[in-house]
């Protein structure tokens, strides 16, 4: 078994340490950077899973509000992104995720989503199948045509009622008439305070409760169902690629160690190292961008 039943959150330094001796995992070479032998890899592999995270998203100009500067007025995510927050204070959350969905109706899918969407559809007619493990909850992936696709973390256009549990899509700009005009991330910029009557509410017959973002906070539960179907990705996966993602968010993290530690390929495609880089067989470094599109185009063993 790969995955549990996780909570989202930053992972502990001390846990990982812990599951690594767990999980039996020795000191490996350090990643090959050599494309061809990827790419003969690639080319025999049936069952690829691709992991991506927001370095992936970042590339076509999302906010991550991670490390210096990721700041939203003077809060970062994880103190905005939790059950806690909302309780407290439900308009000043829904302006920070009304300015991310105006935010992400702006941007559109870069050549990494492309390329892993281009490379599902071509595979998938040969009978071989890519899937496609996010923690972004911006919907780039399936706007880039990405059809194999769970989203951990939820999705910023889909919502879910506080009082009946309905959960849908929603892609109204704005989300609501009192959010109009709402959101600036300016540290000057003052709370709307927005009477909880006038934020999104459920249009169910009988309901009206209030709405909250469909996504994963701080602290709570993932799907299982979806947890379910990533294990069963990653433990019938022949070839795993880890994109855009520090390998700090818990579970995530988790995911491609493990599947190293059973000993097939890990290729990470970052800017940068992450403390999971040492785990892998490959690692590309620079914007994925840049290099994931030559890493799964067309290999010349292919039929056209």
């Amino acid at each position: 078994m790969i995955v549990h039943r996780f909570t989202c959150g930053a992972i502990n330094t001390h846990l990982y340490a812990q599951l690594r001796k767990t999980w039996g995992i020795q000191a490996m070479a350090r990643p090959s950077s050599d494309l061809a032998a990827f790419r003969e890899i690639f080319s025999k592999s049936n069952n690829i899973a691709v992991i991506t995270g927001a370095g992936v998203s970042a590339e076509s100009g999302v906010p991550t509000f991670r490390g210096a500067g990721g700041y939203w007025r003077k809060w970062q995510a994880q103190e905005l992104a939790t059950p806690t927050a909302f309780a407290h204070n439900p308009s000043r959350v829904w302006e920070f995720y009304h300015y991310r969905r105006e935010v992400m109706l702006t941007k559109n899918p870069n050549p990494a989503h492309q390329a892993i969407a281009e490379c599902e559809e071509r595979l998938g007619k040969q009978g071989r199948k890519v899937t496609v493990i996010t923690q972004n909850i911006d919907e780039l992936h399936r706007r880039a045509g990405t059809k194999n696709l769970l989203e951990i973390h939820g999705s910023l256009f889909k919502t879910r009622c506080m009082m009946c549990g309905h959960e849908e899509a929603n892609y109204k700009s704005p989300i609501c008439s009192a959010l109009e005009g709402r959101g600036a991330p300016d540290p000057d910029a003052h709370d709307a305070q927005i009477p909880v009557e006038k934020l999104p509410r459920c249009e169910r017959r009988g309901c009206n409760g209030l709405l909250r973002p469909a996504v994963v906070w701080f602290g709570e539960t993932l799907d299982a169902d979806i947890l379910s179907e990533a294990e069963k990705v990653l433990d019938s996966c022949d070839l795993c690629l880890i994109v855009g993602t520090s390998s700090v968010v818990y579970p995530a993290a988790m995911f491609a160690p493990q599947v190293a530690a059973r000993g097939v390929p890990v290729a990470e495609f970052n800017l940068e190292n992450t403390p999971a880089t040492e785990r892998f067989k490959f690692h590309f470094h620079g914007p994925c961008g840049n290099t994931l599109p030559p890493a799964l185009a067309r290999h010349e063993s292919e039929a056209n």
